[in-house]
């Protein structure tokens, strides 16, 4: 198993990423950490991971205030000694101006998702890391969209957001690397099989008159492969980069955009 004994926290445990991750970390041998604001949804992932014979505890932590964020890190290290990989796949109930130009948006719509993203990235980067570093070892992750590197009309304030992240993760990368700690990233296309996207489909759907169907049809169009990432193949990447294997990467992003972005 590729994460035997590894201790690992998940924030935005709760959704459909969330719980993908902390299952899939699970078969691969990690005690998971399960955070989120749901506490009942979260003890329902746990016990699913439980029932296959994995570990995972829960917490409710809101990973937008910075003391819950720390006292939930020290009772993970209390708990089991160590983090080695921390991962941040949280979602905001703002959409940021979803479906509407950027010129129609209030200057709260714009900065919320901007601001709620990375002051949550920071947070709980800043938490892990100060704990790693004591063992000069550990991995972050974080998960962003094509949006941050690719121009798409009418997403308000998610595509800076996520490019905002992108640039965090390389300036802890940076930092923390003469310290034994990885900081990397996966930048994804639109996963179907989760509710944020068929929510932003279903937004600019109604924006161009187009049914959710098409909207993804054209989406996957405009791929080579002709369709778009599973959240299997997330799963499976995510594990990958936390994993020994992928020892030697580092302020980087691994790209599951089907081809969409080609670098």
């Amino acid at each position: 198993m590729l994460l035997e004994k590894k201790n690992v926290i998940i924030y935005g445990a709760a959704g459909g990423v969330g719980s993908a991750l902390a299952q899939a970390f699970a078969r691969e041998g990690a005690s998971v950490f399960l955070a989120g604001r749901t506490l009942s949804t979260l003890d329902a992932v746990a016990q699913t991971i439980s029932n296959s014979g994995g570990v995972a505890h829960t917490a409710q932590v809101d990973v937008l205030d910075e003391q819950a964020v720390e006292e939930f890190t020290d009772m993970v290290v209390r708990s089991a000694g160590s983090i080695d990989v921390c991962i941040n796949v949280a979602n905001f109930a703002d959409p940021g101006g979803l479906g509407k130009p950027l010129t129609e948006l209030s200057l709260e719509s714009f900065a919320n998702p901007i601001t709620n993203y990375t002051r949550a990235y920071f947070l709980t980067t800043r938490a892990a890391a100060r704990r790693m570093v004591v063992k000069r070892s550990g991995v972050i992750l974080t998960l962003t969209a094509i949006l941050a590197r690719v121009p798409v009309p009418s997403f308000g304030g998610l595509a800076p957001a996520w490019a905002m992240l992108e640039a965090l993760t390389r300036s802890f990368a940076v930092e923390l690397g003469p310290q034994g700690i990885r900081v990397a990233g996966i930048r994804s296309d639109a996963i179907p099989e989760t509710a944020v996207v068929r929510n932003a489909y279903s937004a600019r759907a109604s924006l161009l008159g187009l049914t959710r169907e098409e909207i993804q049809a054209q989406t996957e169009s405009l791929t080579l492969l002709r369709r778009l990432p599973t959240l299997t193949e997330v799963t499976n990447t995510a594990v990958f980069l936390a994993s020994d294997q992928a020892s030697a990467m580092t302020a980087t992003f691994a790209n599951l955009s089907c081809g969409s972005l080609v670098e």
